[in-house]
């Protein structure tokens, strides 16, 4: 490849974004359909600025004391640590920030004050009967809709509310296609506004998001919680899943009835647990239920009234607690889909489909089973269904089984993908110690290139953890080095499982598009397909294998609950809106809670004021923004930033010299000065002779590309962190990329070497000396059947130089162990380049 390919100016966009969008609102709005230009849309149509608290920090006494009294609590500082720190602040001599506090008593006081301006938790005793014994259960309780009024008067947040259903389209070249992200994009919501009394102007629904799960909290696991969580639905995802205020709220604590082993495993204590859990549960409702009733009247920041019905939108759990929720029987239940009445028998067929629970069918069972109990236990058992009243009925548009969702986390990464690794791992260990090492070494699964954001493993047979984000990260990376040692020949069962493992990376990567079309929906329906065919396969290689203990049994829930993925999308939005992940990290501060600021007693009463206090704090932090500069975003012109600049400059002579142990720099020199007078006319620069570098020409090398880029799925600005550095945390780090190499073509690279210089009278310049990657022409049979793009490096002393306007993003490159100089394109790492992928094998 030529050493003086004529760069584009500047980045060209590989995915043409729509230049229109289209928003059709629902017709209670009484709001017409607008159409936008792709700057417009997404902003909010009511302009009015929110009020602003000149002193937010109210009810301290000042800036300084709510400073001061946040770190205090984010460092967990017991109280010897609180009173020596404020008796050393009280002797230095008064700064920019005033501190009032003397004592951790004030301390407590101005917290208890802060949070006393948000409706506190309050403490329930719900009776039980069991064993003909009443026994109360205790639990701590905030009601979801006094934590709703919070938001509402909250004047930051009133702007972002989003109270109109609307169905959103942009235009893809030939028509308006629909798309889903935000839940109020969804049919469900469009569903329940029409469902809204028609006599009440103005009536919309105000959409929670529920949570709750059981979490340790010593080490070893004996004292336990079981917070609830809260979102909401009508603001943004970046709010409501942020950690700012407007994100998730502990609202609640549930009793957990003391373990039994005598009693485990029986019908009554089975029961118990679940009349306890629903019984405690309608404490957070009591509001909520009233309301979605008869409406509550609110009138908005800009003056607007409106009549808002309580819905519940969305149950985000995992599938223990979706039966939990759901009152089915679970794993054992002739139905144990939560959503759906699919047979046991048939839970891993997924080319079938099987009507939807009702409501209505659960609670005509349970009259059944009032007037007669075995009648009744006879319909229940045939829907796989408890006896026992469901508190979520009580919320009217609240459909049960409509606001259960798939959950990536624990049905995929930590479910159906761990069933996947422990299959893979049977089989390697079937091969022998060599196939295990191979994988591990010779394949390179520890030498996964580097990426941000993403877990890097020393070994995969030999660890086990219970992280569900581990597991969605080694997915993406297990596929590769198992690719030349599970061939057909090798282990036919192997290669089997690989083409499994294939389509389940296929489907997960398409599943987690934070935007969905209709084209993006048939693709997972088509696929769910593939995967449901390449299991079967599966099973019966596996029945035919002589190798012990691989899983022929794969009727249960997790295999199934994928199935209603796409109906999910459509009813409530994107997958991120259900996921419990943003709930999940609210269990870290909980436990650190236990830890350090309680004394065991009491658990649940001091881990909730004290989670009380943090989230009052947020309130008041929230409008304070940065207290510094040093975080404050760096700008920069175009899309790309270097940094990270070597200590000194190198002259173009020292930099040339490193071709004595790199052909990459062979010749750096000539060819560089070539590439300059090939390239600057492009930028507009005329030259009138032929520019010659002098030996001793600066060149000023960096380490570190930040490339901003417009992402394919959402097109929202992405960023990628690219390095080119021979000793990054003491190994060396050469990122690869994606670029635009001229009007029409774009091709892989591999950084090499980032630097600036300067040319008298001209300007500054930045440039990059990269190897390139060629698409293989007519791509070999596995790469068919594995769906993976392959290219291969030219040989390093056919580098290139490019300049930096012309990066797209960053690209993770696998290399191939078996043929030298190819690679593998990592295209699960990102909806991004999964896209730009898929596109780039159509063309």
């Amino acid at each position: 490849m030529a050493s003086n390919a004529a760069p584009v100016q500047s980045h060209v966009a590989s995915v043409q974004l729509p230049s229109e969008f289209k928003t059709e609102y629902h017709p209670r709005s009484g709001r017409s359909t607008i159409y936008q230009t792709f700057n417009e849309f997404g902003i909010a149509q009511e302009t009015q600025d929110a009020p602003i608290d000149e002193e937010p920090w109210r009810p301290f006494r000042s800036r300084g004391d709510f400073e001061f009294s946040e770190i205090a609590l984010d460092a967990a500082l017991n109280k010897s640590q609180i009173n020596a720190l404020l008796g050393l602040i009280s002797r230095i001599s008064q700064g920019q920030a005033q501190i009032t506090l003397k004592s951790e008593t004030d301390l407590l006081k101005a917290w208890d004050n802060a949070a006393a301006e948000l409706t506190p938790f309050s403490k329930h005793e719900v009776p039980v009967t069991y064993k003909r014994n009443e026994q109360e259960y205790e639990v701590h309780a905030r009601p979801i809709w006094d934590w709703a009024l919070d938001l509402l008067d909250n004047p930051m947040l009133a702007p972002h509310f989003m109270w109109d259903t609307c169905r959103v389209y942009k235009h893809n070249g030939t028509e308006f296609e629909r798309f889903f992200d935000e839940p109020w994009t969804g049919d469900r919501w469009w569903d329940i506004q029409l469902s809204l009394p028609p006599d009440v102007e103005n009536a919309v629904p105000f959409c929670f998001i529920l949570y709750a799960d059981k979490t340790k909290l010593s080490s070893h696991g004996t004292v336990k919680g079981y917070p609830v969580v809260v979102r909401c639905a009508n603001l943004p995802v970046d709010i409501r899943n942020g950690e700012g205020f407007g994100s998730g709220r502990v609202v609640g604590w549930l009793p957990i009835v003391p373990e039994d082993a005598a009693e485990e495993g029986k019908l009554g204590y089975t029961m118990l647990k679940r009349v306890v859990w629903h019984e405690a549960f309608f404490k957070l409702l009591e509001h909520a239920t009233q309301h979605s009733k008869t409406g509550y009247s609110h009138k908005g920041y800009n003056g607007i009234p409106r009549w808002l019905f309580p819905v519940i939108l969305i149950l985000s759990a995992d599938y223990e607690e979706q039966c939990m929720m759901s009152l089915i029987r679970g794993r054992g239940g002739k139905c144990p889909c939560p959503v759906c009445l699919v047979p046991l028998a048939e839970l891993h067929d997924l080319s079938k489909s099987y009507p939807i629970r009702t409501v209505e069918e659960a609670q005509e069972a349970l009259r059944v089973h009032k007037l007669s109990k075995a009648q009744g236990e006879q319909v229940l058992k045939a829907l796989g269904l408890r006896p026992v009243a469901n508190v979520f009925w009580l919320v009217l548009r609240s459909s049960l089984h409509d606001a259960l969702s798939l959950d990536r986390l624990h049905s995929l990464h930590a479910g159906l993908w761990k069933h996947l690794l422990g299959e893979l791992k049977i089989i390697l260990a079937s091969l022998g110690r060599d196939a295990q090492e191979a994988f591990e070494k010779f394949h390179r699964i520890a030498n996964f290139p580097q990426w941000r954001n993403l877990n890097h493993f020393e070994s995969v047979i030999n660890i086990s953890f219970t992280d569900g984000n581990k597991y969605q990260d080694l997915s993406k990376q297990t596929l590769y080095p198992a690719l030349n040692i599970l061939t057909h020949r090798a282990s036919p069962v192997g290669y089997q499982l690989l083409r499994v493992i294939s389509s389940y990376l296929q489907l997960d990567s398409w599943i987690g598009l934070d935007v969905h079309t209709e084209s993006t929906l048939a693709a997972i329906e088509a696929e769910l397909l593939v995967f449901d065919a390449e299991l079967k396969a599966y099973i019966t290689c596996a029945e035919e294998s002589d190798i012990e203990k691989l899983k022929l049994d794969w009727d249960f829930p997790k295999t199934h609950l994928w199935k209603h993925v796409v109906r999910d999308i459509r009813h409530k939005g994107v997958a991120r809106n259900y996921s419990t992940c943003p709930n999940e990290k609210l269990h870290g501060p909980l436990k650190d809670t236990y830890h350090h600021r309680t004394n065991g007693k009491d658990v649940a009463t001091q881990i909730l004021r004290i989670d009380h206090h943090r989230f009052s704090l947020k309130l008041l932090r929230e409008p304070l923004g940065d207290l510094g500069e040093e975080d404050a975003p760096i700008a920069f012109n175009g899309h790309v930033k270097l940094g990270s600049p070597a200590p000194h400059p190198s002259t173009i002579i020292d930099v040339e010299s490193r071709g004595q142990t790199d052909c990459a720099f062979q010749s750096f020199r000539r060819k560089f000065s070539e590439f300059i007078n090939t390239a600057l006319p492009t930028y507009g620069h005329q030259l009138t002779s032929w520019l010659t570098l002098p030996g001793d020409f600066k060149i000023h090398e960096h380490r570190y590309l930040k490339v901003h880029y417009e992402s394919a799925v959402d097109w929202r600005q992405n960023t990628d962190h690219l390095r080119c550095n021979p000793q990054f945390h003491g190994q060396p780090r050469f990122d690869h990329a994606l670029i635009q190499l001229t009007a029409e073509k774009t091709t892989f690279v591999r950084l090499i070497f980032m630097f600036k210089y300067d040319i008298s009278n001209i300007g500054p310049f930045e440039f990059a000396l990269v190897q390139p990657y060629t698409t293989i022409t007519g791509p070999r049979r596995m790469d068919r059947i594995f769906k993976l793009t392959r290219v291969k490096a030219v040989p390093r002393s056919s580098s290139i130089f490019i300049p930096l306007s012309s990066f797209i993003r960053g690209a993770v490159l696998v290399p191939d162990s078996e043929r030298q100089d190819e690679y593998f394109i990592a295209d699960h790492i990102d909806g991004d380049i999964f896209l730009r992928m898929k596109a780039r094998r159509v063309q």
